[in-house]
């Protein structure tokens, strides 16, 4: 891509241009309302508002939104054991921002920019007694997400059936670490699925901190200047979009954070915490793929604390709750952040074990969905609900709305939007049709087990 060295001129931004389905017919339907309940807090702790710790709020945005960048040449972008194609088609795309307005928003937060590489390194950490080679929790973590990254990808690539390859970005970051991004598109089941892991660490920049704490702007409670804050943020998350309206949408991330003393502030502790979940987003409701769904979930969690479920899956439909639509995105599943409770390694193996249970979780549905026949109103009805899993991630997840309002890279931080939706004015199901009774689940959420 070859960009310009003057500014460019400020022109307004150009509309989002969406691929429009044929418009669907609707007649008003009344679904009775309940409001959500509130997010229940972690295991064994007095409620708390999610990342009260700003440690915690930045490692969370470093990890799940890549910092700022070109993208890559085309040579950094490549199929596993095939050529590039010529041009990705993607409907999501954001206007360029004029030189100096951009260059005022990357200032507000300074992020590292990514560096592209031309293969993946066997691991990310260095070899400095907490990283490669110590078997510290930090190494087996990575190495579980890149296992997992690959048997998923494989697991997709047979489903698909297409013979197409996820297409892969590896990038490093100067200070520390570096990702890996796996796509495919347009193939015969997926129309678009994204796998990503990134494995950074080193420290969040002054200004960073203070972003994130929100608070005095020195920084520290004492009045002295915060430093920089030592850090460390591990992860795997996958969002996968079928085309046909029957086969649901799945989204899971698993992560693993530390974060250290700010350099020049006393009293703050080391602190570590796991978090992740695996939700489900269908567009019809189908109880036995949701009942199936829900059930590997429960025995994933029920290995480790039979609490788990019940707790996570409460936790998962208030997360994903769109508050200007007063329902939730899908048909929930388990979410879990800030979890420090339990020994180390027992959280380890848990993550694990839910990472390891997203493809029985998932393909059966997938293999017995993917060549349903459908029409063009339930296709539009899929668009419908695609455009408010677009709403909750532009309005409310924070690790997308924290890249764009810092100049993080476009193509990392909107990976996770379909290739396609669609918003109709006042659409209404009517009532008592397919599409009305999934649209009630998502608005008054059930015991599927």
């Amino acid at each position: 891509i070859q960009r310009r060295h003057k500014p460019a001129p400020r022109t307004p931004p150009r509309p989002l241009s969406l691929p429009l389905t044929p418009p669907t017919t609707k007649t008003a339907g009344r679904i009775p309302r309940r409001p959500p309940a509130a997010e229940p807090p972690p295991l064994n702790k007095p409620p708390r508002p999610a990342h009260t710790n700003p440690h915690q709020a930045m490692a969370s945005s470093l990890l799940t939104t890549p910092s700022q960048t070109l993208a890559p040449t085309p040579s950094a972008a490549r199929a596993r054991g095939s050529s590039p194609p010529a041009a990705a088609q993607v409907s999501f795309s954001s206007p360029r921002l004029p030189a100096r307005r951009a260059l005022r928003v990357r200032a507000s937060v300074a992020i590292e920019k990514e560096v592209p590489e031309n293969e993946a390194p066997t691991t990310f950490l260095r070899e400095d007694g907490s990283g490669a080679g110590s078997g510290s929790v930090r190494e087996r973590f990575e190495g579980m997400i890149r296992r997992v990254q690959g048997e998923i990808c494989a697991a997709l690539e047979e489903a698909d059936g297409s013979g197409k390859r996820f297409v892969e970005d590896v990038w490093s970051r100067p200070g520390g670490g570096g990702g890996i991004s796996r796509v495919l598109q347009d193939g015969n089941v997926f129309e678009k699925a994204g796998v990503n892991v990134s494995v950074v660490y080193g420290v969040m920049p002054p200004d960073a901190y203070r972003a994130a704490k929100g608070a005095a702007k020195n920084g520290a409670a004492d009045g002295h200047k915060a430093g920089p804050v030592p850090f460390f943020a591990a992860g795997i998350s996958s969002v996968l979009h079928p085309k046909n309206p029957f086969a649901p949408t799945l989204h899971f991330n698993y992560r693993y954070f530390e974060t250290d003393a700010p350099k020049d502030v006393p009293g703050a502790p080391r602190s570590w915490w796991f978090g992740g979940g695996t939700d489900l987003t269908p567009s019809y409701l189908i109880e036995e793929d949701v009942k199936h769904f829900h059930s590997v979930q429960k025995q994933a969690c029920d290995k480790f604390d039979p609490s788990f479920y019940p707790r996570f899956k409460k936790w998962c439909d208030d997360y994903f709750y769109i508050k200007h639509r007063n329902e939730r995105r899908g048909l929930g599943g388990i979410f879990f952040d800030d979890l420090n409770d339990y020994d180390q390694d027992m959280l380890l193996n848990f993550a694990t074990e839910c990472a390891g249970s997203v493809i029985p979780a998932y393909l059966p549905i997938i293999e017995r969905r993917k060549d349903t026949p459908f029409n063009e109103e339930q296709k539009a009805w899929q668009q419908v609900r695609r455009g408010r899993y677009v709403e909750f991630n532009l309005v409310y997840d924070r690790g997308t709305t924290f890249g764009l309002k810092t100049g993080g890279r476009i193509e990392s931080i909107l990976v996770s939007l379909p290739l396609t939706a669609r918003w109709e004015y006042d659409h209404k199901p009517e009532e008592g049709s397919e599409e009305w009774k999934l649209l009630d689940a998502c608005i008054n959420p059930k015991e599927w087990l």
